[in-house]
């Protein structure tokens, strides 16, 4: 791997690399699998390649991109990269760091199934060692056949390249007001039998309807999003969820940081008007 700068300027920043001896595209994809063979682990998401160095220095075991961040770092809103530029980025997460990449892949680019698995060749590429498809178009959720037909898809196209490569169904329910845990488990349970390895049901938070979960596609596993960094994530790891990761967050308590330090900046230039 190519190290980020220079010795002195890593020293300077407080910068870690944390290298490590799992650099080959093969090893990253079976060390992220076994990942979730028992116990819990972390997945931050990273947004560049700075962040991704960081988290691998702090002792990660693998780290997922966010194309909210990601958007955010180019100056534009989450869902406004395209394909291309989502690929390129992907190849630079995973040639930033020895640690498996996670591929926020969103909705595969694409509505019908042949195009998401086109796409996710495409993905498998860059290197990653996992890969969520999810059931918003960006506008409206998927029928249920079509969101299965989807991941099925996926799952082929994974197959027929490397089977090594982790499939993660995310269910978008939370986008639909009053949409009950219930159908949020339905899809989960029909992704899991279409090939799907891990769940993702973003902004399910009830420990009961979580625990439903776990228990309804073990032995499949559960990905839960936090945003609050404390006990609770314990709590998770107790209700059998396997892995937790953060979205957005960690990048929006950057950019709020920065933001702040700008405005303090700022304020010496216009007096005390900013």
């Amino acid at each position: 791997m190519k190290r980020v700068g220079t010795g002195a300027s890593r020293k300077t920043v407080g910068l870690k690399t944390g290298d490590g001896p799992m650099h080959g595209v093969a090893e990253k994809r079976a060390a992220f699998r076994k990942l979730h063979e028992d116990g819990f682990f972390l997945l931050p998401n990273a947004w560049d390649a700075g962040s991704t160095v960081r988290l691998a220095g702090l002792g990660f075991k693998a780290i997922a991109s966010t194309s909210a961040g990601a958007a955010w770092a180019a100056g534009k809103q989450d869902g406004e990269l395209g394909l291309e530029a989502v690929l390129a980025h992907l190849k630079m997460l995973v040639a930033s760091t020895h640690l498996p990449i996670n591929a926020d892949f969103e909705n595969g680019f694409a509505d019908p199934p042949e195009d998401v698995a086109r796409n996710v060749a495409l993905a498998i590429d860059t290197g990653v060692a996992a890969l969520s498809i999810e059931d918003w178009s960006g506008t409206v959720m998927y029928e249920t056949a079509l969101a299965v037909d989807r991941i099925a898809a996926a799952r082929a196209a994974i197959d027929a390249i490397d089977p090594s490569v982790m499939l993660i169904g995310r269910n978008e329910n939370f986008r639909v007001p009053g949409m009950p845990a219930s159908a949020s488990i339905a899809r989960a349970v029909a992704y899991a039998e279409a090939g799907a390895d891990c769940l993702f049901v973003p902004f399910l938070s009830d420990h009961g309807a979580v625990a439903e979960l776990v228990a309804a596609v073990a032995p499949k596993t559960v990905n839960v999003v936090v945003h609050d960094y404390d006990d609770g994530i314990r709590a998770l790891a107790g209700l059998g969820v396997r892995r937790c990761s953060v979205g957005g967050s960690l990048a929006k308590k950057t950019w709020a940081a920065f933001d702040a330090a700008a405005r303090t900046l700022r304020h010496y230039e216009t007096g005390g008007s900013a």
